[in-house]
């Protein structure tokens, strides 16, 4: 079929209609075995290349403006062990957050003035990123929410952080100050460069 050859390896219900392929044929073609729904509207073909984060792939296209954030990008970046019961995403204030069932997903709001601060990228699949923030914003943002989402999680994130190989705690301090969180996030830092 020359309309789904023509598509990326994940791809929307939109998307494929654009191209040629009408709801009928998508939901053959997933009963078939040629693709794998990964969410509401989101399809890959199966014979693209294993994601390696295929549920936050499935989020990025439902939500394209997202960014990956907290539990969901510690375990990105290998600062925790823990594994988020939902794909934990942020979007501006004052933007309507997106509903999405499947995969499990939690909104924040983040202000939209610091929203890009320490934005980054990540490989889901080869070849499609997913937008999430880096290492040392994460940490920040675990502090900032420490009481949400437990402080054990967010200490253990940032000392885990902190002895690893290239770790950048000045750039930690200066997400913290820009965040708003500067006095206890600087506090943690010398308490865990002090061990």
């Amino acid at each position: 079929m020359g309309a789904l050859q023509a598509l990326p390896n994940t791809f929307t219900t939109s998307q494929a209609n654009r191209a040629g392929l009408h709801f009928r044929d998508l939901y053959r073609l997933r009963d078939e075995g040629d693709l794998i729904e990964l969410s509401r509207g989101v399809f890959r073909k199966a014979d693209a290349p294993a994601p390696t984060w295929p549920d936050l792939l499935a989020v990025s296209v439902r939500a394209p403006l997202a960014v990956v954030c907290c539990v969901s990008a510690a375990e990105v970046h290998d600062l925790t062990d823990e594994i988020p019961r939902e794909i934990q995403i942020a979007v501006p204030r004052g933007q309507r957050p997106p509903r999405i069932d499947y995969p499990p997903t939690e909104v924040f709001r983040f202000s939209s003035t610091t929203f890009d601060l320490g934005l980054t990228a990540v490989e889901a699949a080869p070849g499609e990123n997913v937008r999430i923030y880096d290492a040392e914003r994460t940490v920040v943002d675990l502090m900032r929410m420490r009481g949400r989402l437990g402080e054990p999680l967010a200490l253990s994130a940032l000392r885990r952080y902190l002895l690893r190989r290239g770790a950048r705690p000045a750039q930690v301090v200066a997400f913290a100050r820009e965040l708003g969180v500067l006095g206890p996030v600087r506090a943690a830092v010398d308490a865990v460069i002090a061990e």
